[in-house]
C-alpha cells in the first residue's frame, strides 16, 4: 500500500517537521511494516511552468515526425516572449495548456535542461509528459495536456503536487483495514497520540423505496449492498489534476472521472465500489452464485466460464459482474472519448459499494487467475459500516466534478447482524507480554484501536466493524503490546532445568553434519517441494513407492505441487546450478525430512491454544499427518581431490558415495552392510545396496554409487556425479548412541595379509564377511587394500582380493601360531563360502 504523506496529512494534524521517515519510525514500532519512503521530486529544479501552444511548425525531412512550437509562458521566461521548443509528441494542438521546462530546471534523475540546437533549430526548453516528470503514464503516452481554464506561468510544481513523500506498506493479510489511507491514518494517528479526522464520517441519507431494486440471494456472500443513482454526467468531464495525482501516486492509472472517483474513494476509505452505466444496466440488480458454465465477459476483454462458487452480480440478462474481483464488459462505462469512437458516452450511473464473504472472494480471484485491487481488500477483510459513506462519498465527487445530480432514492439490503464481542481478562495482555500494563492502560488502547471496553476485572470488548482481525483474547492482547512498543518487551533468556538440552536425535544430526563437513562436503538444503515429473528423470520404477506423493492444495508454485519423497532432486538441482556457474568440483550434502502419504487418510482436528495439547491429541494430530523420516544424502562431480605439485589429484567416483554412507553410520553408532545393488537413478553396475539389521531382520535403508547416464543427461547433470542417500531415522533406531571411548591396549597387534582369489562377480562384501566371522574375536580389524586382475595370472574370469587382517588379544601377547590359526581359520570359511583360494 502506497501512502502519499500529503494525503495523510489530511485526515492527521502532523506537526510540519515532521518527515515520512518520521512517520515510518512510528508506523514500524506500531507494527506495521514500511518498507520505504520514496521521495517524489527530490532532484526537481524550477522553472517548470504552464504554457499555451501559439504555433506548431511541421519539421520535414527527418526520420520521425518533429514539431517546432511556440509557447506561451507568461513572465516565466524573464521577458514575456514566447518560448521556441522543438518537440516530437503529437498528442497536442495550438491552444492547448501544456508543461514547459525551461532553460536551467533539473528534470528527476539528475537531467539538466539548456538551450540547445537540435533538428536545425533552437530548442529553449522542454514540453515535459508525464514519465519525464516523473510521475508515471496517465494513459496518453505523451505530452501532459492541462486543463483549459489553467493559468498560464504557474507554477507546475505546485500544480501537480510534483515534490511529496510516499511511504510503501507491506500490508499482512490479517490487516485488510491498512489498504486505505484511512487505516493508515487511524493507525498513524494512535502512534502520534492525535485525533483522526475520519473520512468516513459523513452524513448519508437514510435508505428508501426509491433506489436502483436490489435483491440479494446469497446474504452469507453479501451481508451489505448499497447502490446510488447519479444522472446527468458531463460526457466531457475529467478528473482533476489533484485527483489524477494521488491515483499516481499511490500507484494507480486514471482512466476516466467514473472509474477514477471509485478508484480514488476505494483508496481512501478502503472499501472496493463498481460503477455500472444505468442505460445499460437491464432491470434489477442481482446478487446469487453463479450456474455452473455461465459466461462472462469481464472489464479486460477475457471471456470467463463461471464456477458453481463463484458469487456473481446480474440483471435480467445474467451476471453482469464478477463480486468483488471484476465488473462486466456489458455495463462498462465510456467515457469522453467514446464519443469519438462513434458510441454515447455514459451521463447516468449506478454505484455499488457492497460486503463480500471474503473467503467466497479469495477464491474467485485464485479461480480466475484475476487478481484486482478489489479483490485484495476483500480477501483481507473489509469495513461494512463504510459501504454507505463510501457510496455517499463516491455520489458526491461525481456531482461536484462532473456536474450530476444525486437521484433522491437510496438502495441498501443488509442481512442482520451483531457486532462481535470478545471477553477477555484485563491482565490477559499482562500474562501474554510478561509485562504489568495495568487495566488502565490495557483499556486505553483497546480505545485507540476502536474497541468499546466495559468491565473491570473482565472486560467485555466490542470489536470495531473494520477490524475482522480480532477475533479471540489473544489478538486483544497483541495489539496492547504492538501500541506499548514492542522494543519495550524486556528480553529474559529461558532457564533450562539442569540436565536437558539436544535430544538424542537433534544431537545425532548435529554430529552428521559435522562429519560430512570434515570431509569436504558443503550443506545445501533445499526447499522439499518438487515436481512430480522429476521422479520420471530419475528412473523410478511404475511401482516404486517414493511414486506415492503428498501433494499440497494451495501450493507455493503450481509447477511444485508435491511434497519430496527423497533429497536427490533438490541436490542435484543445486549440483546442475552451481556447476552452470563455473563451480565444477562439487561435494554436497543435505539432511532433511521426506514425505510419505499413510495407507490410512486421516483428518487432522484443530488443537487447543488456550493450553498445552495433550499427549492423546498430539498423537491424533500425528497419525493423521504423512510419515515423515530424515534423510541424509550427498551428491558429488568433478575433482574429489585436486591436482598440484603434491600430485595428479583424482575425481570423485562411486567410493566417495559409499564412504560417505559409512560416515554416517560410524556417527549412528550403526553396522552398515554394503553390497551391490540396483535402483532408480544409480547406474546398475556402480550402485551399493546399504543395509543394517532390524529386530534380526535384514533391511535396506539406502543406496549410493555412480548416477546412470540417462539421469545425468535428463537433468542436465555433469559426466560420472555420483550420490548416495540413507534413512537416518533407521540407523539410528539400530546405532548405539553410547559414547565410546577409544580403547588403547598394552599388548602388541599382529598383522596377517592374505589374498584371496575368487570369481569376478563375488563381492567383496561377501568375501570380507566371511574372513571376519571365520576369523573370531580375536580379529580387531580388517581392510581391502588391493583388488588385482589379470587372466594369465588368475586365470578367466578371476579377480585378486588382498586384504590387511589385525590381529589383538586382550589380555596377553599374540603368538605367531594364533595368529596363524585365525587367518587360516578366516580363510577356511570364506573358500567354504565363496570359493576363494589363496592366491600363490
Amino acid at each position: 500500500m502506497r501512502v502519499p504523506l500529503s494525503w495523510l496529512r489530511e485526515y492527521v494534524d502532523l506537526p510540519a517537521t515532521e518527515t515520512g521517515r518520521d512517520v515510518q519510525e512510528k508506523l514500524v514500532s506500531a507494527g506495521l511494516e514500511v518498507e520505504t519512503v520514496e521521495q517524489l521530486g527530490a532532484d526537481l529544479k524550477g522553472p517548470l511552468v504552464v504554457g499555451q501552444v501559439l504555433t506548431i511548425e511541421e519539421l520535414e525531412g527527418f526520420k520521425k515526425p518533429i514539431r517546432f512550437c511556440t509557447v506561451d509562458v507568461g513572465q516565466a521566461n524573464g521577458t514575456g516572449e514566447p518560448q521556441e521548443i522543438v518537440c516530437g509528441a503529437r498528442n497536442f494542438a495550438v491552444g492547448d495548456k501544456v508543461v514547459v521546462v525551461l532553460p536551467g530546471a533539473t528534470l528527476p534523475g539528475g537531467f539538466s535542461i539548456a538551450a540547445r540546437k537540435t533538428y536545425g533549430k533552437t530548442s529553449h526548453g522542454m514540453i515535459c509528459s508525464g514519465d519525464e516528470l516523473g510521475m508515471g503514464d496517465d494513459g496518453s503516452h505523451g505530452i501532459i495536456v492541462l486543463p483549459p481554464e489553467t493559468e498560464v506561468g504557474k507554477d507546475a510544481i505546485e500544480l501537480l503536487e510534483l515534490v511529496d513523500e510516499v511511504l510503501d506498506i507491506a500490508v499482512t493479510a490479517n490487516r485488510g483495514d491498512c489498504l486505505s489511507i484511512r487505516g493508515v491514518a487511524r493507525e498513524t494517528a494512535i502512534a502520534y497520540g492525535l485525533p483522526l479526522s475520519d473520512p468516513a464520517l459523513i452524513d448519508v441519507p437514510a435508505p428508501n423505496a426509491f433506489g436502483h431494486p436490489v435483491q440479494v440471494s446469497d446474504p452469507m456472500g453479501c451481508d451489505r449492498f448499497t447502490a446510488r443513482t447519479v444522472t446527468g454526467l458531463s460526457p466531457e468531464a475529467r478528473s482533476p489534476i489533484w485527483l489524477q495525482r494521488r491515483l499516481q501516486k499511490v500507484g494507480m492509472r486514471p482512466i476516466s472521472l467514473a472509474v477514477d472517483v471509485t478508484n480514488y474513494v476505494m483508496m481512501e476509505l478502503g472499501q472496493p465500489l463498481h460503477a455500472y452505466d444505468r442505460q445499460l444496466v437491464q432491470g434489477t440488480i442481482g446478487v446469487r452464485r453463479a450456474e455452473e458454465g455461465e459466461k462472462l465477459v469481464t472489464l479486460d476483454g477475457v471471456e470467463r466460464k463461471l464456477h458453481a462458487e463463484d458469487l456473481v452480480i446480474t440483471d435480467e440478462r445474467g451476471p453482469i459482474g464478477l463480486a468483488g474481483v471484476m465488473g462486466g464488459a456489458n455495463t462498462e462505462i465510456a467515457d469522453h472519448e467514446a464519443t469519438e469512437n462513434g458510441t454515447n458516452a455514459s451521463t447516468d450511473v449506478v454505484i455499488e459499494a457492497a460486503h463480500f464473504d471474503a473467503v467466497s472472494i479469495a477464491r474467485t480471484a485464485r479461480r480466475h487467475k484475476l487478481l484486482s485491487e478489489a479483490s485484495r481488500r476483500f480477501e483481507r477483510g473489509v469495513d461494512p459500516q463504510a459501504a454507505a459513506a463510501a457510496a455517499q462519498r463516491t455520489v458526491d465527487l461525481l456531482v461536484l466534478l462532473a456536474g450530476g445530480t444525486a437521484e433522491a432514492g437510496v438502495t441498501q439490503v443488509i442481512a442482520p447482524s451483531a457486532p462481535h464481542t470478545i471477553t477477555v481478562p484485563a491482565d490477559h495482555p499482562d500474562k501474554v507480554a510478561g509485562v504489568v500494563y495495568g487495566r488502565e492502560t490495557v483499556v486505553r488502547r483497546l480505545q485507540d484501536v476502536g474497541c468499546d471496553v466495559y468491565g473491570q476485572d473482565e472486560l467485555i470488548v466490542t470489536v470495531p466493524s473494520w477490524r475482522p482481525d480480532l477475533a479471540e483474547p489473544n489478538d486483544l492482547a497483541e495489539e496492547v503490546i504492538r501500541l506499548e512498543g514492542y522494543e519495550n518487551l524486556p528480553s529474559t533468556l529461558p532457564k533450562l532445568p539442569s540436565g536437558r538440552g539436544l535430544t538424542h536425535r537433534q544431537r545425532l544430526h548435529r554430529r552428521v553434519g559435522r562429519a560430512l563437513a570434515g570431509i569436504g562436503y558443503v550443506e545445501a538444503p533445499n526447499y522439499p517441494f518438487v515436481a512430480e515429473q522429476i521422479l520420471d528423470q530419475l528412473g523410478l520404477a511404475a511401482d516404486d513407492p517414493a511414486r506415492r506423493v503428498v501433494k499440497l492444495v494451495n501450493p507455493l508454485s503450481d509447477e511444485e505441487p508435491a511434497l519430496r519423497t527423497t533429497l536427490l532432486p533438490g541436490l542435484l538441482g543445486a549440483l546442475r546450478r552451481n556447476d552452470g556457474r563455473g563451480s565444477h568440483d562439487l561435494a554436497l550434502f543435505e539432511t532433511g525430512l521426506v514425505f510419505h502419504p499413510r495407507e490410512e487418510q486421516r483428518v487432522a482436528g484443530h488443537l487447543p491454544v488456550d493450553r498445552r495439547p495433550t499427549d492423546e491429541e498430539l498423537a491424533r494430530l500425528d497419525a493423521a499427518l504423512p510419515a515423515q523420516p530424515r534423510h541424509v544424502a550427498v551428491v558429488l562431480a568433478g575433482a574429489r581431490e585436486q591436482a598440484g605439485w603434491w600430485g595428479k589429484g583424482r575425481p570423485a567416483d562411486w567410493a566417495d558415495a559409499v564412504e560417505a554412507a559409512r560416515t554416517v553410520a560410524r556417527e549412528a553408532g550403526a553396522e552398515l552392510s554394503v553390497r551391490k545393488g540396483q535402483y532408480g537413478p544409480w547406474h546398475p553396475g556402480r550402485c551399493a545396496e546399504l543395509a543394517v539389521v532390524v529386530d534380526g531382520t535384514e533391511r535396506v535403508v539406502g543406496h549410493a554409487g555412480e548416477l546412470h547416464p540417462r539421469v545425468l543427461k535428463a537433468l542436465g547433470l555433469p559426466e560420472r556425479s555420483s550420490a548416495m542417500e540413507i534413512d537416518l531415522d533407521a540407523l539410528e533406531a539400530v546405532g548405539d548412541g553410547t559414547p565410546q571411548a577409544p580403547r588403547i591396549s598394552t599388548f602388541p597387534v599382529a598383522t596377517q595379509d592374505v589374498a584371496l582369489v575368487v570369481d569376478k562377480p563375488v563381492p567383496h562384501a561377501d568375501v570380507e564377511a566371511a574372513l571376519r566371522e571365520g576369523a573370531g574375536e580375536l580379529l580387531e580389524y580388517i581392510r581391502l587394500f588391493d583388488v588385482y586382475e589379470n587372466a594369465e595370472q588368475l586365470g578367466e574370469g578371476k579377480k585378486s582380493l588382498a586384504y590387511a587382517l589385525r590381529f589383538r588379544a586382550g589380555d596377553r601377547t599374540l603368538t605367531v601360531d594364533e595368529a596363524s590359526a585365525a587367518r587360516d581359520a578366516a580363510v577356511a570359511l570364506a573358500g567354504e563360502r565363496t570359493g576363494a583360494v589363496l592366491r600363490s
